[in-house]
């Protein structure tokens, strides 16, 4: 069998080292993706390499990292489709890198939680009146926008998040306005606050990388033009109030 040669970064920073690259040698195998590579390696050639994972199924968004210049799952790349290699594999642009091929989620994790991407009610209805019911072409609303697992490609493929971290960026933006166009969700107004402004959506200047690395097609860049729809609008919405009064 063919061995293909993956050129990984590893960062270990108790030896107050810079990162560099070490060369593997792996099976090329066909069924094989670049995890099941990195796993070759974590289990018969160096325990000390460090990465995250999890599912292996593309759901769960944990094995994100640059493959050859380009953010992906590392779970849904043949490593036949970098044949004959060799593959370089580097952490996640645009993120602090912990150790090897980890990076620190911290700041992505503050601004999702900023934007609330819950369902926000002003009262609830009691439960003897029964649950929110929805249609389909309500669903189909947000529907896309839901998809989104977290795996942060869009941040790293993100040239404004690389060089302006205030910007909230792809994702958070995206679940924002998917819970904005929810029909049971009475946020939008408390959202468009935070998030209408040189650091949210105003930032965006739709270079349009983030929708084509997700993998689940999420389309955060379509997302984030609705929502600067939904600002030009709100702002002159107030515009005209003010000059009525």
């Amino acid at each position: 069998m063919p061995n293909i040669t993956l050129e990984v970064q590893r960062y270990l920073p108790e030896y107050g080292e810079e990162p560099m690259f070490q060369e593997y040698e792996v099976p090329l195998r066909g069924d094989w993706v670049v995890l099941d590579a990195l796993n070759h390696i974590k289990d018969h050639i160096d325990g000390t390499l460090s990465y995250r994972w999890s599912c292996r199924m593309g759901v769960c968004g944990s094995c994100g990292m640059m493959i050859n210049g380009t953010p992906v799952l590392s779970c849904a790349a043949f490593l036949t489709s970098y044949a004959p290699g060799p593959i370089r594999i580097e952490p996640m642009a645009h993120f602090p890198v912990v150790r090897d091929l980890v990076v620190d989620v911290t700041d992505f994790v503050d601004k999702l939680k900023a934007v609330k991407p819950w369902v926000i009610r002003e009262t609830e209805k009691p439960l003897a009146e029964g649950e929110f019911r929805q249609t389909p072409e309500e669903l189909d609303d947000f529907k896309q926008f839901s998809m989104c697992i977290n795996c942060m490609l869009c941040y790293s493929a993100c040239p404004v998040y690389g060089l302006e971290k205030e910007f909230t960026g792809p994702a958070a933006l995206a679940l924002a306005q998917r819970y904005n166009k929810d029909n049971r969700d009475e946020g939008n107004d408390e959202r468009m606050q935070h998030l209408s402004n040189d650091e949210g959506i105003w930032a965006c200047t739709m270079v349009g990388e983030c929708s084509e690395v997700c993998p689940k097609h999420v389309d955060p860049a379509g997302a984030i033009q609705q929502y600067k729809l939904a600002g030009a609008a709100d702002w002159w919405k107030s515009l005209i109030t003010r000059k009525g009064t």
